[in-house]
């Protein structure tokens, strides 16, 4: 008994020791100290908070519509059914769902029909020796048996992949929303400037009609005439400007949404959109909000479970098979159930000298895993970085506003008291033309300051990942008034 038992033990010994050395298949844990920490609070914050859902449990929420601005809802709405970003998005994701599947397909067992026809030689043949044909059909089995993890761990990382793939859909949902948001409250903003440009416009070329009239009459020089034509002629030019980068907005706004330039039109419209107040929250949060963090963490997760899967290649593949049909040297007699034939088996496969193949593939894997781990502490810092960005922007823009205010309304006052004076002879023409180039451009910034803060807040939200509902963690700061354009 002993002596029966021999060799089989000794067949079996390569497979006995790789079922104890299996624990060294599993992929490496990743040490928690390699993770980048959030910070306790923001240095910018200024003490809003609020308790954001995981990734995870999150909906898409329509943050835009804090900004209670139908056409901004309007476009955000057909730019989420239309964009080729996010279409293309869907697609990388329907197709790592379907390797997914694929993956998981080798566990199960695979059976498949077929039938062949063989020209051999031996015993088989008919008598008299020689070559013959054999003439074979049936079905046949088999099922790899995942004792090591590889098919595991494989699946383990097409389906970490799917996830990621998932939540780089919902980012690029998230980058468009912004984008449209950014794109329309830019031509907003541009409406707004345009519209006062063009009313000063209209206040030099009164100026010019008065300083005409003064000048036939002998009152002033033909420089004086020059002097308000020139500047005439220079507002009209930075007019024209406007116009030309409002088109250029307009036309990246219609790549948002889908269309062609040449058929989408927004028409000038007036600047009213509510500005809200976003709360930053605690920096942990953002870390379970922004779905690229999300996309970054499924990809060192995907990259850990090949590890295991690149180790699992040093043990033996262990298949059962079988097969059942008929087999015969006689077409005529394939099917008679004297040709009947099956066979069962099991087939283990351990490669001895490969080249140092095995050995390359795991020191890849880790390298990957390697990568993997710093482009998330990247993608995590980056993260904060953005919000500190924006959370500093808008607390310096509000102070820069309120400043700019203060030199809109003296510029303001500087203009109407010049033109009194002019009027009545006491200064001359270039001390009106100074003060009202200085409220032009002092009302323009104040236009553009008030832009950078819709921008910024837009890229808080950006930056935060998203995700609320208009009463959800929004604090409106109401309906904006427009900014002044007149005197």
């Amino acid at each position: 008994m002993t002596l029966l038992n021999h060799p089989l033990r000794t067949a079996l010994a390569p497979l006995l020791a790789a079922l104890v050395l299996t624990g060294c298949a599993t992929a490496p844990a990743i040490d928690p100290a390699a993770l980048p920490s959030a910070p306790v609070a923001f240095k910018e914050g200024d003490g809003r908070w609020t308790q954001a859902l995981p990734v995870q449990a999150q909906t898409d929420g329509a943050w835009w519509k804090a900004f209670s601005d139908p056409v901004l809802d309007g476009l955000v709405e057909r730019a989420l059914e239309r964009n080729n970003s996010i279409q293309i998005a869907a697609a990388r994701l329907a197709q790592s769902r379907a390797l997914l599947q694929a993956t998981d397909s080798q566990r199960l067992p695979q059976v498949g029909v077929g039938a062949d026809v063989t020209r051999q030689g031996g015993a088989i043949t008919p008598a008299g020796g020689g070559a013959g044909k054999l003439l074979r059909a049936g079905a046949n089995f088999s099922w790899e048996l995942d004792l090591f993890g590889r098919l595991s761990q494989a699946s383990k990382a097409a389906s970490l992949d799917a996830d990621g793939r998932e939540a780089l859909l919902r980012n690029a949902r998230l980058v468009v929303q912004a984008d449209v948001a950014r794109s329309y409250l830019a031509l907003r903003a541009l409406d707004a400037e345009r519209a006062l440009v063009r009313e000063t416009v209209g206040a030099y070329r009164d100026t010019l009609a008065l300083t005409e009239r003064r000048f036939e009459a002998g009152d002033i020089a033909e420089l004086d005439v020059a002097r308000v034509r020139t500047e005439l002629a220079a507002t009209e030019s930075d007019a024209l400007a406007l116009d030309r980068r409002r088109a250029e907005v307009e036309h990246a706004l219609a790549v948002l949404v889908g269309d062609a330039a040449s058929d989408f039109g927004l028409g000038a419209g007036d600047w009213n959109t509510a500005l809200p107040v976003i709360p930053a929250g605690v920096p942990s949060t953002v870390l379970t909000r922004r779905p690229d963090i999300d996309a970054a963490r499924q990809s060192m997760l995907a990259a850990q479970a090949r590890v295991g899967v690149a180790q699992a290649a040093w043990f033996p593949d262990i298949a059962l098979t079988g097969s059942g049909g008929f087999a015969s040297t006689e077409l005529g007699e394939l099917f008679k159930w004297s040709a009947r034939s099956w066979g069962i088996g099991a087939l283990l496969s351990l490669p001895i000298f490969d080249g140092g193949r095995r050995d390359a593939g795991v020191r890849n894997a880790n390298a990957e895993l390697d990568a993997a781990l710093a482009g998330y502490r990247e993608q995590v810092l980056v993260a904060f970085k953005d919000v500190e960005d924006q959370l500093s922007a808008l607390r310096l823009l509000a102070e820069q506003g309120e400043a700019q205010a203060r030199a809109v309304t003296s510029a303001s006052r500087a203009t109407v008291l010049s033109d009194v004076r002019y009027r009545n002879g006491l200064v001359s023409q270039l001390e009106l033309l100074d003060a009202r180039r200085s409220e032009l451009r002092n009302r323009r910034e104040a236009l553009q300051v008030r832009s950078a803060q819709y921008q910024a807040t837009v890229g808080l939200v950006r930056a935060l990942g998203g995700g609320w509902e208009r009463d959800e963690g929004l604090a409106l700061g109401g309906r904006a008034a427009p900014a002044s354009t007149g005197g």
